[in-house]
């Protein structure tokens, strides 16, 4: 699939994309969904030949950020700024494995505790990780001569810790061993016959009714079909997607590092995961708790703002 977003299940529908619809009951590929920062692309550039590695930067149309070398980084990004994403991506170049293939990771962190909150989630690992970089590969991208048109793929590599990094890529899967969300293909059937109902909205109108419902997310206020500007029964149509997503994601599993949400001061929360991700021939869709990491991603002291 092209390099974009991944988006959520119910948000793809509000267009009269109803591909989402097979993607439910069809068998894919799913992969635990990492709550990493910043995501770290690195791998070969096919137009030189060279290893590189950079942020999601890489893929920009226009304003390109590549690094090949220490100095690259130290020219592309001001210290007084940056000097935490320096600090990460030289040891990036340093330690990470050279491929041929381009992967994106989301960066963990720097070795020497067994305790990380990159962003939202927390994670502890078993044991105190002795590797200097952690890092969670998630996606490749197939790219034959330019990076800005790379293709995107889940990662089925193998990783391998090494003396300086440590890989974390858990196994997922879905409860008593399906091979797909099978178990909604009915209440599926009543969204394909509930959408011949739906008058669907243009690109543009789909963008604003997804700024509204993430704001009825984030304040946790109930979502009225009646108080959008567009037909009721798309939203009704939205919250069944957004139900059978939810029911899919209470049967996803992963063997990865414990994960939390909150602080040592209010109290940790054990969750499953951020969420995941699973793709088959019908798309790539992530599954995700969209009530609990609208919240604790508003409440997340980059989003605040101060008093």
């Amino acid at each position: 699939m092209q390099n974009k977003h991944i988006e959520h299940p119910e948000d793809s529908i509000l267009t009269g994309d109803l591909s989402v619809l097979d993607w439910f009951v069809n068998p894919g590929i799913l992969s635990v969904k990492i709550d990493g920062a910043p995501a770290i692309v690195w791998g070969t550039n096919p137009a030189n030949g060279q290893f590189f590695v950079g942020t999601k930067s890489v893929f920009n149309k226009k304003k390109i950020k590549i690094c090949y070398s220490e100095s690259d980084v130290l020219a592309l990004y001001d210290e007084a700024t940056h000097a935490n994403l320096i600090e990460i991506l030289c040891a990036c170049l340093k330690y990470l494995p050279r491929t041929e293939t381009i992967y994106q990771g989301d960066f963990i962190g720097f070795g020497g505790s067994n305790e990380y909150k990159p962003n939202t989630v927390t994670y502890q690992f078993p044991e105190i990780v002795r590797q200097v970089i952690i890092i969670a590969p998630h996606t490749c991208y197939y790219a034959e001569s330019d990076i800005r048109d790379a293709v995107a793929m889940p990662d089925r590599a193998i990783w391998n810790d090494t003396d300086h990094v440590k890989f974390v890529k858990p196994n997922a899967y879905i409860l008593h061993n399906q091979e797909s969300f099978a178990d909604v293909e009915e209440v599926v059937k009543f969204a394909r016959q509930m959408a011949t109902a739906v008058e669907f909205v243009s690109d543009k109108e789909a963008a604003q009714i997804k700024k509204q419902l993430n704001a009825c997310i984030r304040a946790a206020e109930v979502i009225n079909a009646d108080d959008f500007d567009c037909d009721p029964n798309l939203i009704r149509l939205w919250a069944l997607v957004k139900s059978i997503k939810d029911d899919c994601l209470s049967i996803c599993r992963n063997d990865g590092p414990a994960a939390y949400l909150g602080s040592p001061y209010a109290g940790y929360e054990r969750i499953d995961s951020e969420g995941y991700v699973m793709t088959n021939e019908f798309g790539m869709f992530k599954l995700v708790n969209r009530e609990v990491f609208s919240y604790a991603n508003f409440n997340h002291g980059r989003f605040q703002c101060a008093a």
